[in-house]
């Protein structure tokens, strides 16, 4: 790693705590514990993969639910000065199958993959009204589209999936990229073309684990009290402008676990050593979680962790 990534703040100073499922987690006093990855296979276990950004593929028996994936990742300045185009050999070598495809909201770093994996898959394309014009301007036909305003549950094979209303988090005093999709968006976009719309925090009941996806560094209280999850995937970057963001998170929904996520860069290649939003404290992050009375585990890109559901 380069020193003056270090400098800037966009590598760690001390190598990350990844916690990789390949090792056993003995975390018997939990209902659902962590087993080892290699006997995955044998056992009825629950596995979430991390695709960076805000990306996750859940996957148990034949039911397979990804939310944000985002693998496409072009560098700075094809970002911030081309057309985004999803890179449709990626998404086919690394999310081979999908049921449902979750969009938290629908800025170009959680959505730009969503149409082609769905074209790829044959899954539905699920989120707000944003969501939805944005998979008509990729060409999905309206039996792959799925709107929802949220607080209704949406059968997933034998899993409910359910959307809460929510916000888009401050970054440097401000919302990226705010406002609403009421027509589809030139296809390919360039990244400002893609407003975030209503934004979604998913709830996965799975019947035997809940997992709750919170893609942006805010929420409505009122939407999250009374629910309550087993894992929570949680945003980092921006986490400073929402006073008790983590404690308030852990506190209303009360997870063992918390898979940090959207705490790199975005734009190093998917397969390379991630670079750190600047500002993001990652290790703060976790002593965060810990403090609130979760268990963090902090995943590399494309690793996985592995849950037992009996």
């Amino acid at each position: 790693m380069a020193a003056w990534k270090k400098l800037i703040g966009l590598a760690p100073r001390q190598p990350l705590p990844y916690v990789i499922s390949e090792q056993p987690h003995a975390l018997a006093e939990a209902e659902g514990s962590l087993v080892n990855a290699a006997d995955a296979h044998n056992s009825d276990a629950l596995s979430i993969r991390y695709l960076g950004t805000a990306g996750f593929v859940i996957s148990h028996r034949d039911r397979t639910i990804v939310l944000d994936p985002y693998l496409t990742r072009p560098g700075i300045i094809a970002s911030l000065t081309q057309r985004l185009i999803p890179n449709a050999e990626l998404i086919k070598k690394h999310i081979p199958h999908a049921d449902d495809v979750l969009i938290g909201h629908a800025h170009h770093d959680h959505i730009l993959d969503g149409p082609d994996l769905c074209k790829q898959t044959g899954a539905r394309l699920i989120g707000s009204q944003a969501t939805r014009q944005v998979g008509l301007a990729a060409g999905l036909p309206e039996s792959q589209l799925l709107a929802t305003n949220g607080n209704e549950d949406i059968a997933s094979g034998s899993w409910t999936i359910r959307g809460l209303p929510s916000l888009h988090g401050t970054i440097f005093g401000r919302i990226p990229f705010p406002g609403d999709l009421s027509a589809p968006p030139p296809w390919p976009p360039r990244m400002h073309e893609l407003r975030h719309g209503l934004v979604l925090n998913w709830l996965v009941d799975t019947g035997s684990l809940k997992i709750m996806h919170i893609d942006s560094a805010d929420f409505i209280n009122e939407q999250l009290q009374g629910q309550r999850c087993d894992i929570l995937c949680l945003c980092a970057i921006g986490r400073q402008a929402r006073p008790n963001y983590v404690r308030d998170a852990i506190s209303l929904l009360r997870p063992r676990w918390v898979i940090p996520c959207h705490w790199d860069t975005m734009i190093t290649p998917i397969e390379d050593e991630p670079d750190l939003l600047p500002g993001v404290d990652l290790l703060g992050f976790l002593d965060e979680i810990r403090e609130a009375g979760a268990t963090p585990l902090l995943t590399p890109m494309l690793g996985t962790q592995v849950f037992t559901t009996t």
